[in-house]
């Protein structure tokens, strides 16, 4: 027998260290050819690291959370053949996991899973202690598919990177649960003095870096506006009616795209990306605008690239097909890179007003809230429209307050008069 030690391969672009962030295997553990043993974590993306042997582990060579040098040892595999020691690099990575840029709400959520009504549950499942008012990391396609199940979230272990709740956590939760159906209800009232600590590793902790370093480099100001989105909605409603069978349902996001590029013809500070290193501002002419999307790992921000030389059709499509690919951990980094303006949306869940972080170096995010109907006073009259707020974020070192304000103004006009996003 012979020991196989594999080093930790160098993943490109100059990267020196990368952060260890999950083991596949365990010392023990027979693995084959190509097998994923552990998950990596670059600035960009999270990485698979493949066996290049068949074999048994014998040792690992770091802890989950831990920064490793590019060429360090990563795992030692007992192989068969000479008892000489070998060495090598793991192959290629196999697969990426695109890091999230920023964490801003998601623009579309995941389709909650299609379940009968039930009763709130009485004791289902382990419970994990948390506060009545902590609320556990989880999707807004997740949280939707708890409320539709009557599960209170806060009591569903989470399986997902630094404790995120997943789907099939619910699954879980309901069916360990059929086998507590006969617990007395006061358990779920009974106190509670566990505890339960979550290292954060990974994505959380890429995420939470970028944060920190987005609002302590950048001079954030936010500027929220009410839309009244009725025209807009009429006419997305009759262009689905027409052409939805042939041409695919259109939402609201394309029509933010088009406004976006449309506005940006006279506010081109906003479409811009700012190097405070070198006291540099790039403003760009094509329009490549970020769609922050969440999925089970963590919020990504995959890129529609040239919007401006995109029709609505085309720019939904694009959107339907990078927001899937991000999901399913599937994007590129060239899909996940190279923005100049991002928009984020909490979708239905989007309450009345956000504070969006920026996501550097741009220096302009517009958020967008949820619709609602409310009455309005129209030439005198109560009438009942539907509204929509834009909160949206800026860097005050490049962008002054009344540029910012105008800007949004623009996408209103676009958006209340709907025409014109296609006048030229």
């Amino acid at each position: 027998m012979g020991t196989h030690v594999i080093k930790m391969p160098d993943i490109g672009e100059g990267i020196a260290e990368v952060e260890l962030s999950q083991w596949h295997v365990k010392v023990g553990d027979l693995v084959v050819e190509d097998q994923v043993l552990a998950d990596v974590m670059t600035d960009k993306a999270m990485v698979d690291i493949p066996s290049p042997v068949h074999g048994k582990v014998i040792a690992l060579g770091g802890q989950p959370g831990e920064v490793m040098a590019v060429g360090s040892v990563l795992i030692s595999i007992e192989v068969e053949g000479a008892g000489n020691l070998k060495e090598s690099a793991a192959p290629a990575p196999v697969k990426e996991a695109p890091v999230a840029p920023k964490v801003e709400a998601a623009v579309e959520s995941k389709p909650a899973v299609a379940a009968a009504p039930r009763p709130a549950a009485v004791c289902q499942g382990p419970m994990v202690a948390r506060e009545a008012d902590e609320r556990p990391l989880a999707s807004p396609a997740v949280r939707k598919h708890a409320l539709d199940l009557g599960i209170q979230l806060r009591l569903v272990r989470g399986t997902g990177p630094a404790g995120r709740v997943l789907h099939e956590d619910l699954e879980a939760y309901l069916a360990q649960g059929q086998s507590n159906a006969s617990a007395p209800a006061a358990a779920a009232y009974a106190q509670r003095h566990d505890e339960e600590q979550i290292q954060v590793i990974g994505m959380r902790r890429k995420i939470a870096q970028r944060m920190q370093d987005a609002t302590q480099r950048a001079a954030h100001f936010s500027y929220v506006e009410e839309i009244d989105v009725t025209a807009i909605e009429e006419l997305r409603a009759h262009l689905n009616e027409k052409h939805g069978a042939s041409r695919g349902k259109l939402t609201l996001l394309p029509f933010l795209v088009r406004a976006l590029v449309v506005a940006l013809r006279d506010f081109p500070q906003m479409n811009a990306r700012y190097d405070d290193e070198a006291q540099v501002i790039t403003r760009l002419g094509a329009v490549h605008v970020g769609v922050a999307t969440q999925s089970d790992v963590g919020l990504m921000v995959p890129v529609v690239r040239h919007a401006e030389a995109r029709s609505l059709w085309d720019s939904a499509a694009e959107i339907s097909r990078l927001a899937n690919a991000a999901r399913n951990g599937k994007a590129s980094r060239d899909e996940l890179s190279g923005s100049t303006i991002t928009l984020t949306s909490l979708g239905a869940l989007g309450g009345i007003v956000s504070t969006p972080v920026l996501n550097l170096p741009e220096v302009a995010i517009v958020g967008v809230n949820k619709i609602v109907e409310r009455p309005m006073v129209v030439k005198g009259q109560v009438v009942i429209r539907k509204m929509m707020n834009l909160s949206s974020s800026f860097d005050h070192r490049v962008v002054d307050g009344m540029d910012a304000a105008l800007f949004i103004q623009a996408i209103r006009g676009l958006l209340e008069q709907p025409a014109t996003l296609f006048v030229e």
